[in-house]
């Protein structure tokens, strides 16, 4: 009902760093001031010493009116939890609890660290401050899930790859004398130039990159001209970049801009690009998946798993992936039963709060699991 935005979660931050301190814990906030980690546990006497497993939470809303209507539903004017981070840090926080209170009767194989992080929804992603921060110090596996409005409650979605897509962002300026529309060929034919750059970069790119990398430009915006016989001299264009695969990922750049500018001098129009670099896609490791699956097994049975698809959306928790091995699990939160489609990003967006049980039982399991793998 509180939901904040990126690099503004410090209400949140306080009430995750008041429950776990309830329950005797020790929490860090992150030196940006929002988001914290917690340590539970230490290694027992005889035990295997090895790295600590983490599991990952998101604490930011998106800035979107909530139109469901629901006892719950957001006090923020122009905030909602649309992407279910609610849901998310829940978890990790009910996760983190459940696992204190084993560690007190000695149940706790291995220590254990709780992430919840800020900003993921504001590339290239609050991750990289939580990391910056020492968020994955000592830290060699980490876990997280994904709400899922298409899977039902009780289900989890795993695949081992990719299962999210990289997510950058592009914005090109292009600039010309302008001039008369009665006299085109003495100028820029911005309006044209600008044209020709939405639909001619997304082709050529097409033909230059392995179709099976998914390399696709996306424009949200186009902008240019204000009088009907007024040739401008100015055009701007904003969209994104998606990418399955995380080596073409890494070409993209040099790809757009050359794309970019051959198809803006072909016109005569100068070009200023600006690639912001998002995220790469999440790539779950191969063990890291198969823990998640024995977990979910253990708890609800082989027949609650289910595999799933690689996604076009980005996430930064691939960032952490970028240092430790780790797996993020699409996690059902569709009710039993409903056939109303809800999707992710939307104003309706909405879960069965049973969930959260089942992300609990979940990452607790994994972690006493992970306890006895060697």
């Amino acid at each position: 009902m509180h939901p904040e935005l990126g690099n503004r979660e410090f209400r949140t931050t306080a009430a995750i760093r008041a429950r776990l301190e309830k329950a005797g814990l020790r929490p860090r906030t992150l030196p940006a001031g929002t988001g914290l980690v917690c340590d539970i546990g230490r290694p027992r006497p005889g035990a295997e010493r090895r790295p600590v497993l983490a599991f990952r939470a998101d604490l930011d809303a998106l800035p979107i009116p909530d139109t469901k209507t629901v006892p719950y539903r957001s006090t923020v004017p122009g905030a909602a939890h649309a992407c279910g981070h609610d849901v998310h840090t829940t978890v990790v926080l009910g996760t983190g609890l459940v696992l204190a209170a084993l560690d007190a009767e000695g149940l706790l194989p291995h220590p254990v660290r709780l992430v919840f992080q800020p900003a993921e929804e504001i590339l290239p992603g609050g991750a990289l401050k939580a990391i910056d921060g020492g968020a994955l110090e000592g830290v060699g596996r980490i876990l997280a899930v994904h709400c899922d409005p298409k899977t039902e409650v009780g289900r989890l979605g795993l695949r081992t790859g990719a299962i999210t897509s990289a997510c950058d962002k592009l914005e090109v300026v292009l600039d010309g004398p302008g001039g008369h529309t009665a006299r085109p060929h003495l100028s820029t034919d911005m309006v044209t130039a600008a044209a020709r750059v939405a639909t001619d970069v997304p082709a050529l790119l097409s033909r230059r990159v392995d179709t099976r990398a998914g390399l696709a430009v996306t424009w949200g915006r186009l902008e240019t001209g204000h009088a009907a016989n007024v040739i401008p001299q100015r055009a701007e264009l904003s969209g994104t970049i998606r990418c399955l695969d995380i080596d073409a990922w890494r070409d993209a750049p040099d790809l757009v801009h050359a794309a970019v500018d051959e198809v803006a001098t072909l016109h005569r129009a100068k070009s200023q690009i600006t690639y912001v670099r998002g995220v790469p896609p999440v790539v779950n490791d191969h063990e890291m998946t198969a823990l998640l699956g024995r977990a979910m097994t253990a708890r609800r049975g082989a027949d609650a798993l289910e595999d799933t698809q690689q996604s076009l959306g980005g996430e930064d928790f691939s960032w952490y992936l970028e240092h430790v091995p780790g797996a993020m699990a699409r996690l059902g939160v569709r009710p039993v039963g409903d056939t109303s489609r809800r999707d992710l990003h939307c104003g309706d967006f909405d879960v069965d709060e049973g969930a959260i049980r089942v992300g609990v039982e979940l990452f607790t399991a994994a972690a006493l699991l992970d306890g006895r793998l060697s």
